[in-house]
């Protein structure tokens, strides 16, 4: 193996690790509602796998070109874990079954969360389900202080992708609007 195919295999190793780590970002975008963020980085990360796979189509002969692009997808797919997880980008919703609710809810108010309890049974008596929307960067440190605070307590960690408050408006209906809605 000579000094060209070494080097062109690890261009070809960079470069699907970046094509592959922003795909693993783009995901993450899509899902969270980002639709053009997505874009761009869709059209990069297009842009390098087709430069990169019509390099090894186009010397289907050289096993090591193949080997280098099995290589450099493993390796992007583990980095775009790693990069979305230290983003940590979007909202979470932890819901935390307690026997020792309002303790809970009160520290966790005071740290500034908001924090919604509501009363249950469990299979061994009364409970409290407290809900928290928070952003997910946040996450561990609320899991820490429940180990901290209620090691026996249950929570469940889910994503939010939309959320929102609905108000009625007050405003009269005016213009073309009121004259359809009259009918």
């Amino acid at each position: 193996m000579n000094w060209e195919v070494v080097i062109t295999c690890l261009l070809i190793i960079l470069a699907r690790m970046a094509d592959v780590s922003l795909g693993t970002l783009r995901t993450v975008f899509i899902v969270g509602g980002h639709r053009f963020v997505a874009w761009m980085i869709g059209f990069v990360e297009i842009l390098i796998w087709v430069v990169v796979v019509s390099r090894v189509i186009a010397n289907l002969d050289n096993f090591y070109y193949a080997l280098a692009y099995a290589f450099g997808f493993a390796m992007g797919t583990y980095i775009g874990m790693t990069i979305e997880r230290h983003l940590a980008i979007g909202e979470q919703v932890v819901r935390i079954f307690s026997r020792q609710g309002e303790k809970l809810a009160t520290v966790f108010r005071a740290a500034g969360f908001g924090v919604t309890v509501f009363d249950g049974r469990g299979k061994d008596g009364p409970i409290q389900l407290l809900f928290i929307e928070l952003p997910r960067r946040k996450v561990p440190r609320l899991e820490t202080w429940l180990e901290d605070l209620d090691p026996g307590c249950y929570y469940i960690v889910d994503d939010v992708r939309y959320a929102g408050v609905l108000r009625p408006t007050m405003q009269q209906t005016t213009g073309w609007r009121a004259v359809l809605k009259k009918k």
